[in-house]
């Protein structure tokens, strides 16, 4: 698919959201989530020197959550969750298509900061901001009755979520002391490729168990 392509895609997702929003899936908290600027000064002061962008995707009916960290500046600038390579992995590993991942009544895409919380002084993505899984999440997390699967990808998420002190190594290797309804998975980015190589089981062992509870819960 050609980046054209690509970002058209992402657009068509982006504006089907846009309107679940603006019509009859609004609700006083997206509005509210959608309008949050108390990173702005945080944001501001970053190399991107961007303003605050809250990606939301989620509908009280879904079935799956994702508990991720938060938007890169490819996110940050598609308005769709995991448009990226490692969204491309995470489909994968997860089973699903696109048309499925982005279906908001189905999946709920929730990172502990809803917006790309920039660069640090060596181009990685900030953590990140503690503030606003405090502001928000318990909020959102509440607002999702029918959730069956949970998928903790990465260390915040999983630190939040299952209260460990564990790296995520240690956390991903006890999966089956949270399975089914958890499911802690390493972030999916390229950077973790040399990790999927040095830990084969990830692949072998749990994405299967995984992807069997994945559709089990879409129904």
């Amino acid at each position: 698919m050609t980046d054209a392509a690509k970002t058209g895609a992402a657009g068509r997702w982006a504006d089907d959201a846009d309107r679940g929003q603006e019509g009859g899936d609004s609700t006083d908290l997206t509005r509210s989530l959608a309008g949050c600027r108390i990173c702005a000064d945080r944001f501001a002061a970053t190399a991107t020197h961007h303003a605050p962008n809250p990606v939301l995707w989620f509908r009280p009916g879904a079935r799956i959550l994702i508990a991720s960290q938060a938007p890169g500046l490819r996110v940050h600038e598609a308005n769709t969750p995991f448009w990226d390579q490692s969204g491309k992995r995470l489909r994968q590993w997860l089973g699903v298509s696109d048309d499925e991942f982005y279906d908001r009544s189905r999946v709920a895409i929730v990172p502990m900061a809803f917006c790309f919380p920039g660069y640090d002084a060596k181009g990685g993505d900030l953590p990140p901001p503690p503030i606003c899984a405090t502001t928000w999440r318990r909020q959102v997390l509440g607002s999702l009755p029918d959730i069956r699967l949970t998928v903790l990808i990465g260390g915040y998420a999983q630190k939040w979520h299952l209260g460990t002190r564990e790296g995520v190594t240690a956390t991903v290797a006890r999966w089956r002391e949270h399975a089914p309804g958890v499911f802690p998975l390493p972030h999916p980015s390229w950077r973790n490729t040399a990790w999927l190589k040095r830990n084969p089981w990830f692949e072998d062992e749990l994405v299967p168990v995984l992807r069997t509870h994945v559709r089990e819960a879409l129904g």
